[in-house]
């Protein structure tokens, strides 16, 4: 008998004949306090008033439900969509606030006191009030001491709040389970349908459509995704900054030293994609280790090759172009958490969540082989070895783990040391560095 059986053999007063007299007695005395307790709920008449909390969601074989849920939420969002602020009104609103500023003027910087910020909330209408409260006006005081705000700072908080509430809507259409989460199908169709809306990638191919799109969703996914679950929270993508380097590119102004610093810019894409196809030498669509050696300088260890394709997911042996995308964001981030972590997971060599002083010399000793065949006098393992523990400061003195990598801001060093030989000689050399920034490019 399972147990739902015999919760409910217990509610209607019948035991088992097995128990002893002392267990009977107890599964009694349970049984009337759960029949009381079953009664004095149902008897309560606040239980016929308790509001539905969960909806179960429509199964895949149920179409109809699937559509009426899909419907009712484009409607809800259309409506929320409403109640924002539309161009003609924040113009509006700047018109009110340039009138009704308070004097006098800090340099050019018109400025606003409470009574007036009210008075114009008065007249803005319904729509605005939510903008116009005190803790708006506590939020955007800067010591000004006649006690008022900035109205072009007040002016662009409201702009970006539109902003937002836009964003999430538009992000939220395309969330097809309408649980607050974006599937990388879902993201890639987001941004799929923003490219005829961004001026600066008017200039690519069709055809590389859907390589721009894995370029740019794979950044997402690999930040906001550390436990690789396939989905990540719309409010996650809003709160970083990477929607504001996607949405930059509609200002066709936008330079060339900008474009060459933003991922999802047409230029930093076929960068990536074009060290790609470089590296594919047997033009068969993957890198093998081979291949991947040849990444950046060409320096990278052949241990530290062997732990990326042992631990990240290949294909026969090779790596697809997701998994380089991976790959690159890790390399060229490496102050980042999230990068961090993925390497720190490569150079676990244990997975035991931390790293010792063997790991550290299994990385290193690849480092010394390679200044043997490019002729260098190789440097003692113990002085490195002191000098990262020098540089992390771990809690345990003998143990680093990816938090203390994390806390020391030296990450990005250390991985330099163990895995790269460029990345160890300009470490090596850094005071020589300081005084001739050119000699690296001798190496």
């Amino acid at each position: 008998m399972d147990w739902k059986s015999k919760l409910q053999a217990l509610s209607e007063g019948h035991c088992s004949k097995n128990n002893d007299p002392e267990n009977e007695e107890e599964l009694k005395f349970f049984a009337d306090l759960y029949s009381k307790g079953k009664g004095d709920i149902k008897n309560n008449a606040s239980y016929k008033h308790i509001p539905r909390f969960y909806y179960r969601l429509p199964n895949d074989d149920e179409l109809l439900l699937q559509k009426l849920r899909e419907e009712s939420r484009a409607v809800f969002l259309q409506r929320k969509s409403r109640e924002l602020l539309d161009n003609n009104e924040l113009q509006n609103l700047w018109f009110l606030l340039d009138t009704h500023h308070t004097p006098p003027l800090i340099g050019e910087e018109q400025m606003i006191g409470y009574d007036d910020f009210k008075k114009v909330g008065e007249m803005s209408g319904d729509k605005y009030k939510h903008f116009f409260t005190s803790v708006v006006f506590a939020k955007l005081y800067q010591q000004d001491p006649l006690g008022r705000i900035s109205i072009l700072q007040y002016f662009n908080y409201v702009m970006r709040k539109v902003w937002l509430h836009q964003t999430r809507i538009g992000l939220s259409l395309y969330d097809v389970a309408g649980q607050g989460f974006l599937r990388e199908a879902d993201l890639e169709n987001y941004i799929l349908e923003l490219i005829p809306t961004l001026p600066q990638l008017d200039g690519l191919e069709k055809s590389f459509y859907s390589f721009y799109v894995c370029t740019g969703v794979r950044k997402f996914f690999f930040f906001l995704d550390p436990l690789r679950t396939g989905k990540i929270k719309i409010l996650d993508i809003l709160a970083c900054g990477f929607l504001d380097d996607l949405l930059e590119l509609r200002d066709e102004e936008l330079s060339k030293a900008v474009q060459e610093n933003n991922w999802f810019s047409a230029p930093s894409a076929l960068r990536v994609y074009g060290q790609y196809l470089n590296l594919d030498k047997d033009h068969n669509g993957m890198l093998s280790k081979e291949e991947l050696s040849r990444y950046g300088t060409g320096t990278l260890t052949n241990i530290f090759l062997d732990r990326v394709f042992q631990e990240c997911l290949t294909y026969d042996g090779e790596m697809d172009y997701k998994t380089y995308l991976d790959f690159v964001l890790a390399m060229e981030n490496r102050k980042e958490p999230a990068a961090l972590q993925y390497l720190f997971k490569l150079l676990d060599v244990k997975t035991c969540g931390y790293l010792n002083v063997f790991s550290l010399n299994y990385f290193f000793r690849a480092i010394q082989e390679m200044m043997k065949l490019h002729g260098q006098d190789p440097v003692l393992f113990a002085d490195v070895k002191d000098e990262i523990f020098d540089m992390v400061k771990p809690q345990d003195p003998l143990k680093i783990t990816l938090q203390d990598l994390i806390n020391s801001g030296q990450g990005e060093t250390v991985t330099n040391i163990l895995i790269d030989l460029n990345g160890f000689w300009t470490y090596e050399n850094r005071e020589v560095l300081v005084v001739d920034p050119g000699m690296d490019d001798d190496v």
